[in-house]
């Protein structure tokens, strides 16, 4: 979104402040995230320099990655505290979708953005993707050794035995990326293919970035990772080789960013102006230099080792279908962890 289409809008916003204040709810907006505070916290700050528009902001944590403020937006279902919700996927805004806690809203911004990623009636809006990648390290695979794996189905082969971290599928883009397998796969499929992921020694980690240093200090030989997670290892200066999963059928996992407007949100009219921010090709440019996340539209510029998500063989996912088989799979899926 350019300037001065921004700074219209949060006149138009602040046109209304005499009746906020009387809330004490004036030029403000309340945001929960659960994208990392890293990345989304400089974002953050830009609109408030550029609108003038004073964010206060809930992040998650990185061992609870989206069910933190998630369980707090359900709590606070009766007296909302937020404005907005941006999410690092676009599943757990079905979770407050289907307890009508969301508000519908169609931003002017989303018209750039592919339909496969977004509500038609405006319920949320993905922007900014991580894709779910296989990060291999060199240093236990050696430079000589046979091709790593094509795709996830080829993590359950002895060759791997005792060599494959994921993070906890229990939380974050983990439970996804199984809800979005069961949502493909089938339950009996999916079931028997963990059963033999557990049996083929998979070690499972507290959070993305757990598995990220597991590989990157040749631990273990393959991780189940996000791709900024991996990109971060090789800024970092780690030998690794980043894998997108599944290209020749499945399909890799896109996992979009999503951003709702929340019912009752006691300030809406700054809330609108915030989510047309997030959702500009501007802060997609930010996400893929700061973050490593692809861009949704066409010709959104990207540093080199980041790809849009046009060029990759995605997923064909449902996801308002993966969130109900996170859901539906949630007491299989402690057993399966050992809790």
């Amino acid at each position: 979104m350019n300037r001065r289409r921004l700074l219209a809008l949060a006149t138009a916003a602040g046109a209304l402040a005499p009746i906020a204040a009387c809330s004490g709810n004036s030029r403000q907006v309340v945001a929960y995230t659960s994208v990392d505070q890293v990345f989304s916290e400089p974002v953050f700050r830009a609109f408030e320099r550029q609108s003038g528009i004073r964010v206060r902001v809930v992040y998650d944590t990185e061992e609870t990655k989206s069910t933190g403020v998630l369980n707090r937006l359900i709590a606070e279902a009766q007296n909302p505290q937020a404005d907005v919700f941006w999410s690092g996927d676009p599943v757990r805004p079905f979770q407050l979708i289907r307890r009508n806690l969301v508000e519908p809203y169609i931003s002017p911004e989303s018209a750039g953005l592919p339909d496969a990623f977004k509500a038609a009636d405006g319920t949320w809006t993905g922007f900014a993707a991580r894709a779910r990648v296989l990060m291999a390290s060199r240093l236990a695979i050696g430079q000589d050794a046979p091709t790593p794996p094509r795709g996830v189905a080829d993590l359950v082969s002895p060759r791997w035995r005792g060599q494959i971290s994921i993070a906890n599928p229990l939380y974050g883009t983990t439970t996804m990326h199984i809800g979005a397998l069961f949502s493909i796969w089938g339950e009996e499929r999916t079931r028997a293919y963990l059963v033999d992921l557990r049996g083929n020694g998979v070690r499972i980690a507290s959070s993305n970035g757990e598995v990220k240093r597991l590989v990157a200090g040749g631990e273990v030989a393959l991780g189940l990772t996000d791709s900024d997670d991996a990109n971060e290892a090789r800024r970092e200066g780690a030998d690794v080789s980043v894998i997108y999963p599944d290209q020749d059928e499945l399909g890799t996992l896109v996992i979009p960013t999503s951003v709702v407007l929340m019912r009752g949100a006691q300030r809406p009219e700054t809330a609108r102006v915030l989510i047309d921010y997030l959702l500009s090709a501007d802060v997609e440019r930010q996400m893929a230099e700061s973050a490593a996340h692809m861009p949704l539209r066409e010709g959104v510029p990207t540093p080199s080792h980041v790809p849009s998500a046009s060029q990759l063989r995605a997923m064909q996912v449902d996801y308002a279908r993966v969130a109900e088989q996170i859901e539906a799979q949630q007491d299989w899926l402690r057993q399966w962890v050992g809790l």
